[in-house]
Protein backbone atom coordinates (compact mmCIF):
# COMPACT_ATOMS: atom_id res chain seq x y z
CA UNK A 1 0.00 0.00 0.00
CA UNK A 2 3.14 2.71 1.06
CA UNK A 3 4.49 1.70 -2.58
CA UNK A 4 1.09 2.54 -4.21
CA UNK A 5 0.73 5.38 -2.50
CA UNK A 6 4.84 6.60 -3.10
CA UNK A 7 3.32 5.87 -7.12
CA UNK A 8 0.24 7.87 -6.83
CA UNK A 9 2.25 10.73 -5.33
CA UNK A 10 5.29 10.68 -7.98
CA UNK A 11 2.27 10.63 -10.83
CA UNK A 12 0.50 13.76 -9.70
CA UNK A 13 4.11 15.39 -9.38
CA UNK A 14 4.90 14.34 -12.45
CA UNK A 15 1.64 15.79 -13.95
CA UNK A 16 2.17 19.34 -12.18
CA UNK A 17 5.63 19.44 -14.05
CA UNK A 18 4.08 19.00 -17.48
CA UNK A 19 1.81 21.52 -16.89
CA UNK A 20 3.86 23.57 -15.53
CA UNK A 21 5.91 23.39 -19.07
CA UNK A 22 3.22 23.79 -21.09
CA UNK A 23 1.85 26.66 -19.72
CA UNK A 24 5.56 28.26 -19.62
CA UNK A 25 5.43 26.96 -23.76
CA UNK A 26 2.15 28.98 -24.19
CA UNK A 27 3.11 31.78 -22.79
CA UNK A 28 6.42 32.20 -24.02
CA UNK A 29 4.17 31.76 -28.04
CA UNK A 30 1.70 34.03 -26.96
CA UNK A 31 4.42 36.85 -25.84
CA UNK A 32 6.23 36.43 -29.04
CA UNK A 33 2.89 36.51 -31.08
CA UNK A 34 2.60 40.07 -29.03
CA UNK A 35 5.87 41.47 -30.13
CA UNK A 36 5.26 40.38 -33.45
CA UNK A 37 2.15 42.57 -33.75
CA UNK A 38 2.49 45.80 -35.04
CA UNK A 39 0.56 49.05 -33.26
CA UNK A 40 -1.87 50.49 -35.03
CA UNK A 41 -1.09 53.52 -37.27
CA UNK A 42 -2.57 56.56 -35.80
CA UNK A 43 -5.84 58.21 -37.35
CA UNK A 44 -4.02 61.59 -37.85
CA UNK A 45 -1.89 59.52 -40.17
CA UNK A 46 -4.91 58.43 -42.44
CA UNK A 47 -5.77 62.22 -43.16
CA UNK A 48 -4.65 63.04 -46.97
CA UNK A 49 -1.70 65.24 -47.50
CA UNK A 50 -2.38 69.18 -46.94
CA UNK A 51 -2.88 71.05 -50.39
CA UNK A 52 0.51 73.16 -51.70
CA UNK A 53 -0.15 77.09 -51.10
CA UNK A 54 -0.21 79.70 -53.72
CA UNK A 55 0.32 82.67 -50.83
CA UNK A 56 3.61 83.82 -50.89
CA UNK A 57 5.74 86.75 -51.71
CA UNK A 58 6.77 86.02 -54.53
CA UNK A 59 4.99 84.15 -57.59
CA UNK A 60 6.16 82.75 -61.02
CA UNK A 61 6.91 84.64 -64.33
CA UNK A 62 6.23 83.66 -67.16
CA UNK A 63 9.29 83.11 -67.97
CA UNK A 64 10.20 81.09 -65.12
CA UNK A 65 11.53 83.47 -63.03
CA UNK A 66 9.57 85.07 -59.96
CA UNK A 67 8.29 88.22 -59.66
CA UNK A 68 6.64 90.56 -56.48
CA UNK A 69 3.07 89.53 -55.66
CA UNK A 70 1.94 93.06 -56.32
CA UNK A 71 4.17 93.38 -59.87
CA UNK A 72 2.40 93.75 -63.21
CA UNK A 73 0.67 90.00 -64.32
CA UNK A 74 3.76 88.40 -65.89
CA UNK A 75 3.04 87.49 -69.70
CA UNK A 76 2.50 83.54 -69.66
CA UNK A 77 3.91 81.92 -73.45
CA UNK A 78 0.88 80.19 -75.34
CA UNK A 79 1.31 76.88 -75.76
CA UNK A 80 -1.20 74.17 -77.16
CA UNK A 81 -1.71 71.87 -79.68
CA UNK A 82 -1.15 72.43 -83.79
CA UNK A 83 -4.78 73.26 -85.49
CA UNK A 84 -6.53 70.28 -86.28
CA UNK A 85 -6.01 70.35 -90.24
CA UNK A 86 -8.94 67.83 -91.31
CA UNK A 87 -11.49 69.67 -88.94
CA UNK A 88 -14.81 71.36 -89.63
CA UNK A 89 -14.42 74.93 -88.54
CA UNK A 90 -17.16 76.49 -87.02
CA UNK A 91 -16.50 80.26 -86.33
CA UNK A 92 -18.97 81.38 -83.41
CA UNK A 93 -21.10 84.63 -84.08
CA UNK A 94 -23.18 84.91 -81.07
CA UNK A 95 -25.82 82.85 -80.83
CA UNK A 96 -25.20 81.75 -84.50
CA UNK A 97 -22.44 79.67 -85.84
CA UNK A 98 -20.78 79.74 -89.15
CA UNK A 99 -19.64 76.45 -91.26
CA UNK A 100 -18.08 77.67 -94.32
CA UNK A 101 -20.41 80.13 -96.40
CA UNK A 102 -23.69 78.91 -94.42
CA UNK A 103 -25.15 80.18 -91.14
CA UNK A 104 -26.82 78.03 -88.14
CA UNK A 105 -28.53 78.83 -85.14
CA UNK A 106 -28.73 75.73 -82.78
CA UNK A 107 -31.11 77.33 -80.40
CA UNK A 108 -33.90 76.50 -83.69
CA UNK A 109 -34.67 72.93 -83.57
CA UNK A 110 -34.27 72.81 -87.81
CA UNK A 111 -30.94 74.27 -87.77
CA UNK A 112 -29.28 72.12 -84.95
CA UNK A 113 -30.46 69.00 -86.77
CA UNK A 114 -28.89 70.70 -89.60
CA UNK A 115 -25.71 70.85 -88.03
CA UNK A 116 -25.78 68.03 -86.73
CA UNK A 117 -25.59 66.00 -89.88
CA UNK A 118 -22.76 68.26 -90.59
CA UNK A 119 -20.80 67.16 -88.23
CA UNK A 120 -21.30 63.84 -87.20
CA UNK A 121 -18.85 61.33 -86.65
CA UNK A 122 -16.25 64.54 -87.66
CA UNK A 123 -13.81 66.29 -85.47
CA UNK A 124 -14.56 69.77 -85.37
CA UNK A 125 -12.56 73.45 -84.47
CA UNK A 126 -14.80 76.19 -82.87
CA UNK A 127 -12.89 79.41 -83.69
CA UNK A 128 -14.42 82.18 -80.98
CA UNK A 129 -14.62 85.88 -81.66
CA UNK A 130 -14.71 88.35 -78.84
CA UNK A 131 -17.86 88.73 -77.70
CA UNK A 132 -19.65 84.98 -77.83
CA UNK A 133 -20.49 83.97 -74.21
CA UNK A 134 -21.00 80.52 -73.06
CA UNK A 135 -24.22 80.59 -72.24
CA UNK A 136 -24.62 81.61 -76.16
CA UNK A 137 -22.71 78.42 -76.75
CA UNK A 138 -25.07 75.73 -74.74
CA UNK A 139 -27.03 74.44 -77.93
CA UNK A 140 -23.95 73.95 -80.11
CA UNK A 141 -22.19 72.57 -77.73
CA UNK A 142 -24.53 70.02 -76.78
CA UNK A 143 -24.84 69.32 -80.81
CA UNK A 144 -21.37 68.63 -80.51
CA UNK A 145 -21.07 66.53 -77.57
CA UNK A 146 -23.57 64.27 -79.02
CA UNK A 147 -22.80 64.23 -82.92
CA UNK A 148 -19.16 65.13 -83.78
CA UNK A 149 -16.53 62.96 -83.16
CA UNK A 150 -14.04 64.70 -81.36
CA UNK A 151 -14.35 69.37 -80.12
CA UNK A 152 -11.12 71.21 -80.51
CA UNK A 153 -10.89 74.72 -79.15
CA UNK A 154 -9.14 77.19 -80.76
CA UNK A 155 -6.99 79.98 -78.76
CA UNK A 156 -8.02 83.45 -79.79
CA UNK A 157 -4.45 85.03 -79.80
CA UNK A 158 -2.56 82.02 -81.30
CA UNK A 159 -2.48 79.23 -83.98
CA UNK A 160 -3.07 76.56 -80.99
CA UNK A 161 -6.09 74.68 -79.86
CA UNK A 162 -7.74 72.41 -76.97
CA UNK A 163 -9.33 69.23 -77.65
CA UNK A 164 -12.04 69.20 -74.86
CA UNK A 165 -14.98 66.42 -73.46
CA UNK A 166 -18.17 68.40 -73.36
CA UNK A 167 -19.85 68.01 -70.06
CA UNK A 168 -23.57 69.99 -69.26
CA UNK A 169 -23.88 70.81 -65.87
CA UNK A 170 -25.63 66.98 -65.37
CA UNK A 171 -22.51 65.72 -66.91
CA UNK A 172 -20.35 67.30 -64.36
CA UNK A 173 -21.89 66.43 -61.39
CA UNK A 174 -21.70 63.05 -62.60
CA UNK A 175 -18.67 63.06 -63.35
CA UNK A 176 -17.78 64.94 -59.88
CA UNK A 177 -19.49 61.73 -57.79
CA UNK A 178 -17.12 59.11 -59.50
CA UNK A 179 -15.05 57.85 -56.96
CA UNK A 180 -11.54 58.78 -57.76
CA UNK A 181 -8.71 61.03 -56.11
CA UNK A 182 -8.70 64.88 -57.35
CA UNK A 183 -11.30 65.92 -59.55
CA UNK A 184 -9.56 68.62 -60.31
CA UNK A 185 -11.05 71.78 -62.03
CA UNK A 186 -10.51 75.56 -62.55
CA UNK A 187 -13.53 77.47 -61.63
CA UNK A 188 -13.28 80.75 -63.66
CA UNK A 189 -14.74 83.65 -62.08
CA UNK A 190 -14.87 87.39 -62.79
CA UNK A 191 -12.62 87.65 -59.83
CA UNK A 192 -9.97 85.38 -60.85
CA UNK A 193 -9.46 81.47 -61.17
CA UNK A 194 -10.53 78.68 -57.67
CA UNK A 195 -8.65 76.04 -57.99
CA UNK A 196 -10.78 73.05 -56.26
CA UNK A 197 -9.82 69.56 -55.97
CA UNK A 198 -12.07 66.77 -53.92
CA UNK A 199 -10.25 67.57 -50.27
CA UNK A 200 -10.66 71.83 -50.54
CA UNK A 201 -9.46 74.47 -52.72
CA UNK A 202 -6.28 75.62 -53.84
CA UNK A 203 -5.20 78.46 -51.28
CA UNK A 204 -4.16 81.82 -52.64
CA UNK A 205 -3.18 84.79 -51.21
CA UNK A 206 -6.88 85.48 -49.67
CA UNK A 207 -8.80 82.66 -47.61
CA UNK A 208 -11.67 83.73 -49.29
CA UNK A 209 -11.04 84.90 -52.45
CA UNK A 210 -10.23 82.74 -55.52
CA UNK A 211 -6.63 80.93 -55.66
CA UNK A 212 -5.56 83.38 -58.63
CA UNK A 213 -6.88 86.62 -58.27
CA UNK A 214 -7.03 89.03 -61.24
CA UNK A 215 -4.71 91.29 -61.70
CA UNK A 216 -5.25 94.76 -63.64
CA UNK A 217 -8.85 93.31 -64.78
CA UNK A 218 -6.20 90.64 -66.28
CA UNK A 219 -6.33 87.25 -65.93
CA UNK A 220 -2.83 85.80 -64.31
CA UNK A 221 -2.17 82.73 -66.41
CA UNK A 222 1.36 82.50 -65.28
CA UNK A 223 0.13 81.88 -61.61
CA UNK A 224 -2.15 79.66 -63.04
CA UNK A 225 0.19 77.61 -64.87
CA UNK A 226 1.82 77.24 -61.47
CA UNK A 227 -1.06 76.46 -59.50
CA UNK A 228 -1.80 73.55 -61.90
CA UNK A 229 2.16 72.08 -61.83
CA UNK A 230 1.20 72.29 -58.04
CA UNK A 231 -1.58 70.34 -57.90
CA UNK A 232 -0.02 67.91 -60.89
CA UNK A 233 2.41 67.04 -58.22
CA UNK A 234 0.20 66.48 -54.97
CA UNK A 235 -2.38 64.34 -57.13
CA UNK A 236 0.28 61.92 -59.04
CA UNK A 237 -2.49 59.49 -60.44
CA UNK A 238 -4.95 62.62 -61.77
CA UNK A 239 -5.29 62.31 -65.53
CA UNK A 240 -8.35 64.50 -66.15
CA UNK A 241 -9.19 67.74 -65.00
CA UNK A 242 -12.48 70.25 -65.95
CA UNK A 243 -12.56 73.84 -66.73
CA UNK A 244 -15.77 75.26 -65.25
CA UNK A 245 -16.44 79.01 -66.76
CA UNK A 246 -18.96 81.33 -64.97
CA UNK A 247 -21.78 81.39 -67.87
CA UNK A 248 -21.24 84.77 -68.83
CA UNK A 249 -17.42 84.40 -69.38
CA UNK A 250 -16.76 85.02 -73.28
CA UNK A 251 -15.65 81.91 -74.75
CA UNK A 252 -12.29 83.57 -75.91
CA UNK A 253 -11.43 83.61 -72.38
CA UNK A 254 -12.03 80.14 -71.59
CA UNK A 255 -9.65 79.03 -74.31
CA UNK A 256 -7.06 81.56 -73.10
CA UNK A 257 -7.33 79.67 -69.73
CA UNK A 258 -6.73 76.52 -70.79
CA UNK A 259 -3.50 76.87 -72.44
CA UNK A 260 -2.03 77.23 -69.10
CA UNK A 261 -2.82 73.38 -68.52
CA UNK A 262 0.08 73.03 -70.95
CA UNK A 263 4.02 73.64 -70.07
CA UNK A 264 4.98 73.18 -73.24
CA UNK A 265 3.87 73.19 -76.98
CA UNK A 266 2.17 69.55 -76.76
CA UNK A 267 2.82 69.17 -72.97
CA UNK A 268 -0.54 69.41 -71.09
CA UNK A 269 -0.06 68.65 -67.63
CA UNK A 270 -3.13 66.32 -67.38
CA UNK A 271 -4.01 63.93 -70.37
CA UNK A 272 -7.77 65.05 -70.59
CA UNK A 273 -9.27 68.55 -70.93
CA UNK A 274 -12.93 68.85 -70.00
CA UNK A 275 -14.62 71.83 -70.54
CA UNK A 276 -18.38 72.18 -68.51
CA UNK A 277 -21.17 74.65 -70.55
CA UNK A 278 -24.52 75.37 -69.18
CA UNK A 279 -27.32 72.73 -70.27
CA UNK A 280 -29.73 74.25 -73.10
CA UNK A 281 -32.93 75.03 -71.79
CA UNK A 282 -35.85 72.38 -72.37
CA UNK A 283 -38.57 73.28 -74.58
CA UNK A 284 -42.72 72.59 -73.78
CA UNK A 285 -43.00 69.40 -71.54
CA UNK A 286 -39.75 68.64 -70.90
CA UNK A 287 -39.76 71.20 -68.57
CA UNK A 288 -42.40 69.66 -66.64
CA UNK A 289 -41.33 69.48 -62.66
CA UNK A 290 -38.02 70.40 -63.28
CA UNK A 291 -36.15 71.51 -60.39
CA UNK A 292 -33.08 74.00 -61.08
CA UNK A 293 -29.93 72.10 -59.93
CA UNK A 294 -26.92 74.02 -58.78
CA UNK A 295 -24.14 76.19 -60.89
CA UNK A 296 -21.06 73.75 -61.57
CA UNK A 297 -19.09 76.25 -59.33
CA UNK A 298 -21.28 74.87 -56.28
Amino acid sequence: MAGLARCRRGTRAASRVIAFALLVSSGGLLASGCRDEKPAAPLQSLRPEPLPSLASSTEPRGDGGARDAGAAVAMAPVYGEPLPEAAVRLQLEGERVRVGGEAFEPSKPGDAKRLAERVKGREVLVVPDADTFLAQTSELLEVLRDAAKRTWLAHPDAPVAYPVVLRDEEGFRAWLAEVAPGKLRIIQRADGFELSTSVGKLPGPDANGPSVPVREGRQDLATLRHGLGLLAGRFKTSEDICLVPSFGTEVAQAARALGAVYTAPGEPLFETLCLVFPTPPRRGGEDAGAKPGPTPSE
